[in-house]
């Protein structure tokens, strides 16, 4: 672990706050949240729909999120003499809390409904939702961060995945970040966040159907024998090192996708060793850069961490990286419109191979 002391607290209303600090002492857990706040929201809904066997959560409380706000009034910047923000202490590291508007969390209503037809079960969307913030500078960005504080952020997922995936319910570990207006981003702070999710999600459920089919035609994990192929061919591979690939996804959905995996089959973050955890950080933040590079402006993006399911299935997830943009030319984004949205046919406007060229050559 990068991180030398880890303290945790509570907000004013309850939730847990932990900050992940880069010094051996801290006096950061002794500023106290005076703010007055209102009980955290019950969880959300989930409702089942039959048509495609997938949960779907409903969760109102979310419409009154957080939106857009000026930079002095940011919930994720240091807390100052003029603004309580979410984080008491004047200045921090890393720092993950309890989402103040989660789509997932214990707080079970007592009279929560068990469906709204016959066809359509509902039960409580238990699990939980935190925030990850990344730095205290408001104006900086993931690509901006050093290695080493990139390692301290992969050692708070790591910490946050092994607690999250022993909760009663939780099924998956979902880490991420969204980043630009673009993508939708409420709060433009650098922060991702960290969904423990009390279902298998469809794209989950999707990979296990496949790596389960094809282990047993072939008897060979089948995430390691794409990345195995991609690293043989090198056609879309933008960069590596000794422990991880960067490549484009032959069958890359979005304009600009890249998957950053280990060498090594893991499970998820708790697994990765230090060699691995410590190469992660400059492979990662030369493929971001690139992405900055490609038009000359920020990207706008969703990084997303493909870990494996807390229970059946487990043995056949493979830890990886998905990055990827909405943006394909400088003054063009893809918008998922009909056969994206409403029958999930992806149609890609970028050649893969294309697009591992222009990143390589950046």
């Amino acid at each position: 672990m990068t991180f030398k002391s880890r303290t945790a607290i509570r907000l004013a209303d309850g939730r847990e706050l932990i900050y992940f600090n880069e010094e051996a002492q801290s006096h950061r857990a002794g500023h106290a949240d005076t703010r007055q706040l209102p009980p955290p929201p019950p969880t959300s809904q989930l409702r089942y729909d039959a048509l495609v066997d997938e949960w779907v959560a409903v969760a109102a409380h979310r419409q009154t999120r957080t939106f857009l706000p000026p930079s002095d009034a940011c919930p994720l910047c240091p807390t100052t003499a003029r603004f309580a923000s979410e984080i008491p202490a004047p200045d921090y590291d890393v720092v993950v809390f309890e989402n103040q508007f989660p789509s997932f969390s214990d707080r079970v209503l007592p009279d929560e409904i068990t469906e709204v037809t016959p066809m359509a079960p509902v039960r409580p969307g238990l699990g939980r939702c935190e925030v990850v913030c990344f730095t205290s500078d408001h104006n900086s960005a993931f690509g901006a961060l050093t290695p080493s504080r990139v390692r301290t952020v992969v050692d708070a997922l790591a910490d946050r995945t092994a607690a999250l995936s022993q909760l009663d319910g939780v099924a998956q570990v979902f880490p991420f970040e969204n980043r630009g207006v673009e993508i939708g981003v409420t709060l433009h702070h650098p922060h991702g966040q960290i969904y423990a999710y009390p279902t298998v999600p469809p794209r989950t459920r999707a990979m296990l159907t496949a790596a389960r089919a094809y282990l047993a035609r072939t008897g060979n994990d089948l995430y390691t024998d794409v990345l195995a192929a991609e690293r043989a061919d090198g056609t879309r591979v933008v960069a590596a090192n000794e422990h991880w690939t960067a490549y484009v996804p032959a069958a890359a959905r979005w304009p600009f996708e890249v998957q950053l995996a280990p060498h090594r089959k893991v499970a998820d973050i708790p697994a990765l060793s230090d060699a691995e955890r410590d190469a992660f950080g400059p492979l990662y933040l030369d493929v971001l850069r690139r992405f900055d590079g490609l038009f000359g402006k920020p990207m706008p993006y969703i990084s997303a961490w493909h870990q494996a399911v807390v229970g059946e299935g487990r043995e056949l997830g493979y830890l990886h990286l998905q990055l990827f943009s909405i943006r394909r030319a400088a003054d063009k984004l893809k918008y998922l419109a009909g056969s994206e949205s409403a029958m999930g046919v992806f149609i890609n406007d970028i050649v893969p191979e294309k697009a591992a060229q222009l990143l390589r050559e950046l």
